[in-house]
């Protein structure tokens, strides 16, 4: 008798061939039939109407803290993802001395916008160094499984102590060592591969610049020859190439990431957005990625299926009338309700708008406090492709509202919890066209979700949904691509980059990870505000539509969106064969 049966549902079996109708049969957590099955099963789903995928690959999470208190690990199990991959962008917990808790906790609090007081509650810290992190994991259960990078930070913060904070200071020979040895060491332990950042976005809460931002190739070169020693693992990292209008900048980038590739003979991968700074540059390093191919590095970039886009709010970080010394000095502490109570004051309201006519900033910070032509208010299913015309702006201006004063009673809306859409990458031209071209590419992966990060400010651990849903129905430009190729994405091609083979395809003897959708009815709910952390923390949570079941190791985890009780998944050390 099998344990489970899915009958009766098309088949999208990751690989990119096109779908079929076929039954799956699972016995002992992985799928041992595949066609058309008779027997009897434990419980038998009837798919008809629906497609059979494997469970998603997400490998750009940031669920590192996260791991330590929850078990069913949201947004990216409840968006079809069976399998991640943390410590992502060089940021994570381990390896970490005792004197060292605080720095990460506010590096992570910087850089991934996760609530220091929940981190200071829910981190368990028991371990210390890289493998104790793993066997901490190791001993709990989750609804997916997880595998975890050598994270760039905290490894030089270790080794080099209060210099491995500041990125001016130069390790010693004898400490770039000591990282070399240690990475080989928990890549032997299970690391999946090493991880660094070089954006200057990335700051600690005290406003730092991440001590890995001008690591030397002296310092990157002796720490991921690991890799090569080990012949195993993979190296993530972020750059500013893709931000930056510096033609000579951009290349001199683009030429360390080449260096790293043949320094490790190790399969890389690196953050390739659009940045209104530099809208065409993502072109420029797609050039420079087949060159490096052709040079024979597996080489690869990871592009987002949507605007990488900010949320704003009066109840969550951030919102145009941040920069205010008014609203810093309310918005000071974790009583949401105190905040919101203030901000009702009319007088409070006065001096906020008197403030902030004075406030004039560029770039990013420009777009987020006065970029009203590219605000809008979040939909429900959201709409993740607007139109100018539906922007705050226009809005204001058709009510022949002072915009300032209108985007504050806005956001002032369901009791102050009203949610503002603010897409702030990939989409300058104001449409999805040039996400298409990056999703297209030759020689990309789907990433960047950042799951279990950016939790007051960013919620894209639902990019698998947007994926399937969006661009296999079409862009409001009529570009689409094939459903076979976008689950092919999604499963299969990110497994294989970790070295996770045993999984991302419905065929005989892989691992029993798969989801169930009716595809007609997928989509995403507006994200909630939502206080489930630690310490009564606030994050940004996100709820999918259509996905019937979503199967783990041959368990059902979720069904209808809600959470069975079962955790049948947990730590991935290193690759995984069949």
């Amino acid at each position: 008798m099998f344990d489970l049966l899915i009958k009766n549902g098309d088949v999208v079996d990751g690989t990119g061939a096109p779908r079929m109708r076929a039954d799956v049969a699972v016995q002992g957590g992985r799928i041992v039939e595949v066609g058309k099955v008779s027997g009897a099963a434990k419980r038998t789903i009837d798919a008809d109407g629906a497609i059979v995928t494997p469970g998603f690959v997400d490998i750009h999470t940031h669920y590192d803290g996260q791991v330590s208190w929850d078990s069913v690990l949201a947004p990216s199990s409840i968006n079809g993802v069976t399998s991640t991959a943390m410590g992502n962008c060089g940021v994570g917990f381990a390896p970490a001395r005792v004197d060292k808790h605080d720095f990460l906790i506010r590096l992570l609090e910087g850089v991934e916008d996760i609530p220091g007081t929940a981190l200071h509650e829910g981190l368990t810290w028991d371990w210390e160094s890289f493998p104790d992190y793993l066997d901490a994991l190791g001993r709990r259960q989750y609804t997916i499984d997880i595998g975890a990078h050598m994270p760039h930070a905290p490894l030089r913060s270790y080794v080099m102590g209060d210099r491995g904070a500041d990125h001016t200071a130069v390790p010693t020979a004898q400490e770039i060592e000591r990282m070399q040895k240690l990475t080989l060491e928990a890549l032997h332990a299970g690391a999946i591969g090493f991880s660094t950042t070089r954006t200057t976005f990335h700051r600690s809460r005290d406003g730092q610049n991440v001590g890995t931002l001008t690591a030397s190739l002296a310092e990157l070169h002796g720490i991921t020859a690991a890799l090569r020693i080990a012949g195993k693992g993979v190296v993530q990292m972020i750059s500013d190439a893709y931000l930056t209008n510096d033609d000579a900048f951009a290349n001199s980038e683009l030429k360390l990431i080449r260096s790293i590739a043949e320094n490790t003979g190790r399969k890389l991968s690196f953050t390739v957005q659009q940045n209104d700074d530099a809208p065409d540059r993502w072109r420029h390093i797609f050039k420079e990625i087949d060159a490096m191919r052709a040079s024979g590095l597996d080489v690869s970039a990871q592009v987002a299926p949507r605007p990488v886009g900010a949320l704003l709010s009066f109840s969550s970080t951030t919102n145009p009338f941040i920069v205010t010394s008014t609203y810093r000095r309310i918005a000071n502490g974790d009583n949401i309700e105190a905040r919101l109570a203030a901000l009702r004051d009319p007088a409070i309201k006065a001096q906020i708008l008197a403030e902030h006519e004075h406030v004039n900033m560029t770039g990013n910070a420009g777009a987020l406090t006065k970029g009203y032509a590219r605000m809008f208010r979040l939909t429900d299913p959201v709409d993740y492709e607007p139109r100018s015309e539906n922007s705050l702006q226009a809005e204001a201006d058709r009510a022949g509202r002072n915009v300032h004063d209108f985007v504050y009673d806005v956001l002032m809306e369901e009791g102050g919890r009203r949610l503002v859409y603010l897409p702030i990458n990939n989409y300058f031209y104001g449409n999805l066209d040039d996400v298409y071209g990056m999703m297209t590419g030759p020689y990309t992966l789907y990433g960047l979700s950042d799951g279990g990060a950016h939790c007051g400010t960013v919620c894209d651990g639902s990019f698998p949904t947007t994926t399937i849903s969006l661009w296999s129905k079409g862009s409001k430009s009529g570009l689409k691509m094939k459903l076979e190729t976008l689950v092919h994405g999604y499963s299969q091609r990110n497994a294989r980059h970790v070295g996770w083979h045993d999984r991302g395809v419905v065929k005989e003897g892989y691992l029993a990870d798969l989801n169930v959708i009716a595809l007609d009815a997928l989509n995403l709910s507006p994200p909630e505000i939502v206080q489930d952390l630690p310490a009564g923390g606030t994050r940004l949570l996100q709820t999918a539509k259509g996905y019937r079941q979503t199967i783990k190791s041959g368990e059902v985890t979720f069904e209808g969106g809600e959470w069975t009780g079962k955790t049948p998944g947990g730590l991935l050390r290193g690759e995984q064969r069949l």
